[in-house]
């Protein structure tokens, strides 16, 4: 499992913007970490990958935001507000995580049960400091 040592928000937004130009159409990406570890972070640097030159914001409470101004569109989704797989059936976000045309990222990810995704986990160790691990599940 490849482990990615940043020392700095700028280090965690380049890791996404590597990500970001690396995307193919149909990759789902699967965050998980505690509150202010980075997340949104690493969002930004995706869409910057991307292209993108939208503004990010986290869709905690919007549940999505799209973005498709980009070389792929960029689905970015935040389950925080949701419990259960049931729920996020229920709001609509299941066909995210099956399309086949964009890059769909997913906050909070331990929420809803993935089968093939780049499963991501980011722990803080100290105030800027963080510990990104990684493994890919897709073909």
């Amino acid at each position: 499992m490849p482990v990615f040592s940043s020392k700095s928000p700028d280090e965690t937004l380049r890791l996404g913007e590597q990500w970001g130009r690396e995307a193919k159409a149909g990759w789902v990406i699967g965050l998980t970490g505690d509150l202010g570890a980075g997340k949104t972070q690493l969002v930004k640097g995706i869409a910057r990958g991307l292209g993108i030159k939208s503004r990010i914001q986290s869709p905690t409470f919007t549940l999505i935001h799209e973005y498709r101004d980009g070389r792929l569109p960029l689905y970015h989704i935040d389950l925080y507000r949701l419990d259960t797989a049931e729920q996020v059936v229920a709001a609509g976000l299941e066909p995210y995580f099956y399309q086949t045309d964009g890059v769909t990222v997913v906050e909070w990810a331990e929420r809803y049960p993935m089968k093939e995704y780049r499963d991501v986990r980011i722990d803080g160790l100290g105030e800027n400091e963080r510990r990104i691990t990684y493994e890919d599940s897709r073909p």
